[in-house]
């Protein structure tokens, strides 16, 4: 015989931590690309380059491709090609990130979703990605990037961390 008693609820303590989870990491993800576009925004009343640190100067550009331009959108179709294939990567890590109940995990995976969501809205409005953080150290220059870029480089940089530790705890 079957019991057919369905299965008792989960505690509420457990589904009112994952909605807390998925709370933070959409939270994080839209606070990323808002504030992203606040510094954009800002960056764009730019007129000259300005020195902040020796090795740390505000210079507006705009990059139509993606990292380090590479796979420059130059024309219309190459465009939306980029805001579609950024979309659909953005959705999948929402995605990943909604169903995960390990808040770190979550939490990187928002601000990998934040900074593409900004960087997808500077495509969608303007064609390019406003970039104004330009790092250098003598004649040395890291290419010109931007808040969402940064939230992607630590977002993915938590990920690589959080699979290295978990994968030392099975070893």
């Amino acid at each position: 015989m079957t019991d057919q008693n369905p299965a008792p609820p989960l505690p509420a303590v457990r589904q009112g931590g994952e909605r807390s989870i998925r709370l933070a990491t959409v939270a994080l993800a839209l606070v990323v690309a808002g504030i992203d576009q606040l510094t954009k925004a800002w960056a764009k009343t730019l007129t000259a380059p300005v020195e902040i640190a020796p090795f740390l100067d505000l210079d507006l550009s705009f990059n139509r491709g993606v990292t380090f331009g590479l796979l420059s959108a130059d024309s219309e179709t190459g465009r939306w090609l980029l805001v579609a294939l950024t979309g659909v990567i953005a959705a999948a890590v929402l995605i990943v990130a909604w169903r995960t109940r390990r808040r770190p995990l979550a939490l990187a995976l928002g601000a990998v979703a934040g900074g593409a969501l900004g960087n997808i809205i500077d495509r969608v409005r303007q064609g390019a990605v406003t970039d104004f953080l330009d790092l250098h150290l003598g004649d040395w220059r890291w290419p010109t990037f931007n808040l969402a870029d940064a939230a992607i480089v630590c977002g993915v940089a938590t990920l690589l961390w959080l699979s290295a530790r978990t994968g030392r705890s099975k070893t």
